[in-house]
């Protein structure tokens, strides 16, 4: 990078951790701490599960996967609103009248203690794995940006990420958070604008949308009920809805956001929020991965986008086969870009459609083409360099931004990049050090209630979560796709989670011990799916819930009422 992206990135983070912490600056009382002294207004609340969300995953992989397969990922969120909407009406309300401090204390008075512990140990190993993941994303960029080895790089911004999240709790998370949002957006914006001002002058915004069209990109709802396509109209609704419902009213990371809003009244507005900003947030960074798609129609981009791992394969005793796939690439990028070329006349022509629709036919035949010589490098690649698995998705948004980015602007999407990880593993660490605490030490060690040493503990549980999600950041630079991965590894554990609460809520004759059964089962039944079957992984959050309620049902009936805690007819 360049003086002035330094001099960019430095000050934005600057700017952001001082003012956060100079607002949250004095001892933190064991309330303030953990929950955030219910200070929060609608907006922070808003803009922080927002941030919590959108880690640095959501803005290094999401352009990458419209690269690849277009806007229909943005089905994966179709469920939020709907799911906004119920936790507010339904959930929220049960919280903020037991004063809770995590949502699994509800599940305790509900059932009993081993339902309660289990349950909130299932979020411990899912968040703490996915904060090792959401470590990884910024990692790569700096690795990419920087030239520093990835291990190193995974280490230094968890290093950093720990300390300013021990230092200052639940509420500096969220303060910094909702400038950090900021950033996010005005960054994307940024990338944007600049992405379709770099597009050739005779392209105008019609033009971009028949390209993108004709190359396969623009097609945002898939109304198949194929079970094995991951995302489609029926998995976003359904699928889409579990697994929103489990994250923001079972994750400590998102309830923990909100239980720290002033009133009922805020956390619903926060969560409303969301859901009415968040669908439009992902199609902007979406639609950047669509003009990135069209930006390379015109600017010949690498064969293979992680370009480190190609220069390897370049250097290997395969090379003469590379440089011949490079050849290939060479010729077949020059056909795609010249039948695009063709596309803007025939549009900008007068009105033929034959000659548009040969025209997008042609190009949908030229990007075949050039995808096909993708897959012979990608093929390459794991070939030379054994446990690499050939994915380069996470590497086409970071590396056009180092190419053709301004100076300063380099700074600016490096900076979100880094605020987007630093929002979402504080998060991560500060619910995992709350829970550690209120669901383990507390129970455990302090009779059930408040302790002098719970600031203490919260911050020891939170350095150690910190530096397992960093080791596990180590080991998981072979993912696919991250948003893919933390997303799959999410819906693993989130069915078994809302089912749970679900039963909570609604079937008043279960109790804890058929509760705690069902949870084990439908949890190992979610791990035998997706360990055995191609089913999209969406459609786990349906199993494992629907699972946890049919099992219950089925145990209460026939496990004995002194096991049960049923009454005896």
């Amino acid at each position: 990078m360049r003086p002035l992206d330094w001099l960019v990135l430095l000050g934005t983070l600057a700017v952001i951790l001082v003012v956060g912490a100079w607002k949250e600056r004095g001892k933190k009382t064991a309330e303030e701490y953990l929950r955030g002294g219910r200070t929060l207004a609608w907006w922070t609340i808003g803009l922080s599960v927002m941030a919590t969300q959108a880690s640095a995953i959501t803005f290094l992989s999401l352009p990458g996967q419209a690269y690849e397969d277009g806007l229909g990922f943005v089905q994966f969120y179709f469920g939020l609103p709907v799911a906004m909407v119920l936790l507010s009406a339904f959930l929220v309300p049960v919280f903020y009248k037991l004063k809770v401090y995590t949502a699994y204390e509800y599940l305790e008075r509900r059932f009993d203690r081993k339902t309660r512990q289990l349950v909130a140990l299932l979020f411990l190993l899912s968040r703490g794995l996915a904060a090792g993941v959401s470590i990884l994303a910024p990692a790569i960029v700096l690795s990419a940006v920087l030239g520093w080895p990835l291990r190193l790089t995974s280490a230094l911004i968890g290093g950093v990420v720990i300390v300013y999240t021990v230092s200052g709790g639940t509420r500096i998370v969220s303060r910094t958070q909702t400038y950090q949002m900021v950033v996010m957006l005005g960054g994307m914006i940024a990338a944007g604008v600049v992405l379709f001002g770099q597009l050739p002058p005779e392209v105008s915004w019609q033009d971009a949308g028949h390209l993108a069209g004709a190359l396969g990109k623009m097609k945002a709802v898939d109304l198949s009920v194929r079970l094995d396509t991951r995302y489609t109209l029926w998995s976003g609704l359904l699928g889409g809805l579990f697994v929103q419902l489990a994250y923001f009213g079972t994750d400590q990371s998102q309830v923990q956001r909100y239980l720290g809003g002033a009133t009922l009244a805020e956390s619903r507005l926060g969560l409303l929020f969301n859901g009415l900003v968040k669908i439009p947030m992902q199609l902007l960074i979406l639609g950047v991965g669509v003009l990135l798609v069209l930006f390379h129609q015109f600017e010949k981009p690498p064969v293979y986008f992680e370009e480190a791992a190609w220069r390897r394969t370049l250097e290997s005793p395969r090379g003469d086969e590379a440089r011949v796939i490079e050849a290939d690439f060479e010729r077949a990028f020059e056909i795609r870009r010249d039948r695009a070329r063709a596309l803007v006349h025939a549009l900008d022509a007068p009105a033929d459609p034959a000659r548009v629709a040969a025209a997008k036919e042609a190009l949908a035949s030229a990007q075949a083409g050039t995808e096909a010589v993708r897959k012979r490098a990608k093929a390459l690649v794991v070939a030379t360099q054994p446990g690499v698995d050939g994915k380069d998705a996470d590497y086409i948004f970071v590396g056009y931004v180092v190419r053709h980015f301004p100076p300063g602007l380099v700074g600016l999407l490096v900076a979100v990049i880094l605020s987007a990880a630093m929002s979402a593993v504080a998060a991560a660490l500060s619910s995992l050090g709350t829970t550690s605490v209120v669901d383990f030490w507390r129970p455990w060690f302090a009779g059930g209630v408040e302790h002098p040493r719970d600031v203490l503990v919260a911050r020891l549980a939170t350095v150690a979560f910190g530096v397992l999600a960093v080791l596990f950041a180590v080991f998981a630079a072979q993912l696919d796709n991250l948003i893919q991965a933390v997303n799959i590894l999410g819906s693993i554990f989130y069915g078994p989670m809302l089912g749970v609460f679900l039963v909570g809520l609604l079937l008043g004759r279960v109790r804890g011990t058929a509760a705690f059964v069902a949870t084990l089962a439908a949890q190992a039944a979610v791990v035998v799916v997706f360990a055995t079957t191609s089913i999209g992984f969406l459609w786990y959050n349906v199993i494992g819930c629907v699972a946890v309620v049919l099992v219950s049902l089925l145990a209460q009936g026939l496990l004995p009422a002194s096991m049960t805690g049923a009454r005896a007819s």
